[in-house]
């Protein structure tokens, strides 16, 4: 099914392709009843048993769940087909391979001590160098390809590191270590949306820039160096977070508002990398950033708290630093788009984003209350 675009599949729907999809989701360890196309009658039928199936899977995978067998979820599905030696694997700088088997090679290579970064499933450059490091330590050539000989190699030896995942300790150690201070640090953020009119006469677009403009105004006034990005598309994490890299930031955000049919769907949430349920498979400082965030911002308004939620969208996945996709609410809910038209409310949010920032440097002895951190404490943190 890779390299092919499919229309979005969901409950009700019919498609040749849904036999195909049903096996993958065995092949991912789906045990729903009636998912295999030998036992229903009609295996090309988006069933009840496939929507159950569908979003188990989008929640085990940190996707949105919705049920929709749309691009997000079809590229799980390709990458949970995968099992370490299936294939030969290795860094292909334009086209990272991505799947269950790179996966499962990062969580041996973390083990072994040669791997602090994040555990994506994508075999990125770090992975690369850490493959090689094991392969001179196992004497064979250090050629970066993870083929039969390697897995042998790798098969034989026990895990080195113990105490906790090396890619959450070190991550904690560097925030722990870079002071309590924002000044010097750089900021990457990424403005998104569609550039369409709501209902409520809100554009999306408009309105996550401007709230990225304050917030880019009292980071520089605080001491941060900001980027900032617009990033206009329909699909929510699927952006790649480029610049973020190339300038080396300290934290990467990204800026939504949310839609939905429901107009009663209302709040605002954030969101990190990772998987429920899998904690190696997560940011420890994303998420911390996160909750600080939602804690902030929900603490100086009165929008529902949605809480903070990890997800593996290429947003979050592909940035090599801290990252937090803000969702800040729902544009066709009357209440969330009244609040979101007004310019002080937008000065709020922005405020309360940086707040989260700085909580996020503060050793535990010097946290404040939520809610209670002003912008003259943030700039006493300066040198």
């Amino acid at each position: 099914m890779s390299g092919i675009n499919h229309p979005q599949l969901c409950r009700g729907d019919r498609s040749a392709i849904l036999p195909a999809i049903r096996e993958q989701l065995i092949r991912a360890g789906s045990t729903f009843p009636g998912i295999a196309p030998a036992d229903v009658a009609d295996p090309e039928n988006f069933d009840d048993h496939i929507d159950a199936a569908v979003r188990a899977f989008q929640q085990d995978r940190g996707l949105l769940v919705d049920g929709i067998v749309g691009p997000q979820t079809m590229g799980g599905l390709e990458s949970a087909h995968w099992r370490l030696g299936d294939r030969i694997v290795r860094f292909v700088p334009a086209h990272e391979l991505v799947g269950d088997d790179v996966r499962t090679l990062q969580t041996r290579l973390q083990s072994l001590g040669m791997l602090d970064g994040q555990i994506d499933g994508a075999f990125g450059a770090q992975t690369d160098a850490a493959l090689r490091e094991l392969q001179r330590d196992l004497g064979l050539d250090p050629d970066g390809v993870c083929g039969p000989e390697t897995l042998r190699g790798v098969s034989r030896l026990g895990r080195a590191v113990t105490g906790g995942n090396p890619f959450a300790l070190h991550e904690r150690a560097r925030v722990a270590s870079s002071g309590k201070s924002l000044a010097g640090r750089v900021v990457a953020i990424e403005v998104g949306g569609l550039d369409e009119r709501t209902g409520s006469g809100l554009v999306e677009i408009d309105v996550t820039s401007d709230i990225a403009r304050r917030l880019e105004g009292r980071l520089t006034a605080v001491g941060v160096a900001s980027v900032m990005t617009t990033f206009t598309a329909g699909e929510s994490g699927s952006s790649d977070g480029e610049v973020a890299n190339r300038i080396d930031a300290d934290m990467f955000l990204s800026i939504r508002a949310d839609s939905h049919p429901n107009p009663t769907a209302s709040g605002f949430a954030t969101f990190y990398y990772g998987r429920a349920h899998h904690s190696s498979d997560v940011s420890p400082v994303g998420h911390a950033l996160a909750d600080f965030i939602q804690r902030e911002v929900v603490a100086r308004t009165d929008l529902l708290d949605c809480r903070s939620h990890p997800r593996t969208w290429e947003v979050l996945r592909t940035v090599r630093m801290p990252a937090v996709q803000i969702s800040t609410g729902y544009l066709t809910n009357p209440g969330d788009s009244r609040r979101l038209a007004d310019p002080a409310f937008r000065d709020t949010m922005a405020e309360a984003i940086l707040i989260g920032i700085q909580r996020l440097y503060l050793p535990e002895e010097d946290d404040h209350t939520t809610g209670t951190l002003k912008i003259d404490d943030v700039l006493n943190y300066r040198p």
